[in-house]
């Protein structure tokens, strides 16, 4: 039997990322279109009618970086952080903000195969920053959209620990339990009415503080689900539900319920901060722009550099290439 030739296994093994294990990224599709969206109602007067033109496309490209993080080598890095493997307790002292200077204390293998999501936020937001001093638009676009994407993450709590899907505390399914089906079934509940964005004079302490306080939520997250593990039996604590076309075993409403209750608005605040966080970066990088006229952007072009090896989600126009 031939083998798969490797470009088809690279695009069978994209539809299989996306079609199956979407709970397993960051917030879920569900809720990381859902920061992004929201955001752009926190943006400024000068800034607003740029944003809310271009919505959609915010919305849906909120989900890129987890729809390549398969098939770009480097990108699934990007995404979390095991602080828990440099550090046991706040505040956090072992580990260093500078992300040369943690590469001068544990090496870049270490440090990039525990995950570099706080300094992937800064690199992202230097390119943000750059797309609009140049009026790219294309670029602010992209940047602004997969901003939103990592600074979502850093707000999940099961981002910033090595036993992010419940691995180490038979809590399997835990990750796609939180940040899945819990927006899915209670954020139309939540108040996302968070305030204008603010500048931020120190992005990587931002980002710091961020994943602290994901860190901070990390107990609530594991002693609530394995409390409940002990009041629900297995035949109460799933259900099957039509999703699409396909029968999934998820977990039930009443568990689901339960667990969010326990958790008290957890999932909720994590979100809102999100939420005006995503604005405030948004509006940082325009701010450090030089707060360019959003008016007259120039509709340039992305480069094959500048879309990760994701020609696919774009027309060849987009990349430059000369129509036959």
């Amino acid at each position: 039997m031939k083998s798969t030739p490797p470009f088809y296994s690279k695009i069978l093994l994209f539809f299989f990322c996306i079609f199956s294990s979407s709970s397993l990224h960051g917030w879920g599709f569900y809720a990381h279109q859902k920061i992004n969206r929201l955001a752009v109602f926190c943006m400024p007067y000068e800034t607003f009618g740029f944003f809310k033109k271009h919505i959609d496309y915010l919305s849906e490209h909120a989900v890129d970086p987890d729809k390549r993080r398969y098939l770009v080598k480097g990108e699934g890095e990007k995404h979390y952080i095991d602080i828990d493997y440099y550090e046991r307790a706040l505040p956090f002292d072992t580990l260093p903000r500078s992300y040369s200077k943690a590469i001068n204390k544990y090496g870049k293998d270490t440090l990039h195969a525990y995950g570099i999501v706080p300094w992937n936020i800064q690199w992202t937001l230097k390119s943000l920053t750059e797309a609009f001093a140049t009026n790219n638009e294309q670029k602010i676009l992209k940047f602004a959209a997969e901003i939103g994407h990592y600074i979502g993450d850093a707000h999940v709590p099961l981002h910033v620990t090595a036993n992010y899907n419940g691995q180490l505390t038979n809590q399997h399914g835990i990750h796609g339990f939180l940040e899945s089906r819990l927006p899915e079934l209670f954020s139309s509940e939540y108040d996302f009415f968070v305030g204008p964005a603010q500048y931020i004079d120190n992005p990587l302490n931002e980002t710091w503080e961020i994943i602290e306080s994901s860190f901070a939520a990390l107990d609530s997250v594991f002693y609530y689900e394995k409390k409940l593990q002990v009041l629900f039996p297995e035949n109460s604590k799933y259900s099957y539900e039509v999703k699409g076309n396909q029968l999934q075993k998820v977990y039930s409403i009443a568990f689901s319920n339960q667990y969010h209750l326990y958790l008290n608005g957890l999932v909720e605040r994590r979100m809102r901060s999100a939420v005006q966080c995503v604005a405030s970066f948004w509006y940082t990088a325009w701010v450090n722009a030089g707060q360019p006229d959003l008016d007259i952007l120039k509709k340039s072009e992305l480069d094959s550099a500048d879309i990760d090896f994701f020609p696919f989600q774009l027309p060849p126009k987009m990349l430059g290439r000369q129509e036959n």
